[in-house]
């Protein structure tokens, strides 16, 4: 079964490799549509906080607290600390996660805070993060700060 709102972090993640940057895609569900969608653009647009959960939810706009605690994150990888504190901050109840092979974020806090967490170890994913990580090793890890 396709997930079409995952498919649709994968297209966000696929546009950002195809713009040079990091291929990590996001959207934000709410009542079965896409009210935000985003990728990775710290390279593209020389930020540091715009990773492709905190583009989806600049994309999203403003919306009320009663939105946000009834929204699904999807994203294509493991939120960081920074993500998973937006997450924390707007109580969305859900994440679906492409895969966390290649980065496990904080995924132990959000469900300490009752996030509900849902790994789909989604090929692409995996495959799509494993080659940008071999192939670009210094941007990845400025990323996650380790440079």
């Amino acid at each position: 079964m396709v997930d079409v709102f995952m498919e649709a972090a994968i297209e966000e993640a696929r546009k950002g490799l195809k713009e040079g940057g990091i291929p990590i895609g996001s959207v934000i569900v709410y009542e079965g549509k896409i009210i935000g969608r985003g990728h990775n653009r710290r390279v593209q647009k020389g930020s540091a906080v715009l990773h492709g959960e905190m583009d989806a939810l600049e994309n999203s706009g403003r919306q009320p607290a009663s939105v946000y605690r009834q929204c699904t994150l999807y994203t294509t990888l493991s939120p960081c600390p920074m993500c998973s504190g937006a997450i924390m901050l707007y109580n969305i109840p859900k994440v679906v996660i492409g895969e966390n092979k290649t980065f496990l974020g904080e995924e132990e806090l959000l469900k300490s805070r009752g996030v509900k967490i849902e790994v789909l170890q989604n090929p692409e994913c995996i495959d799509i993060m494993a080659e940008f990580i071999f192939s670009k090793p210094d941007i990845w890890n400025e990323d996650i700060g380790e440079l």
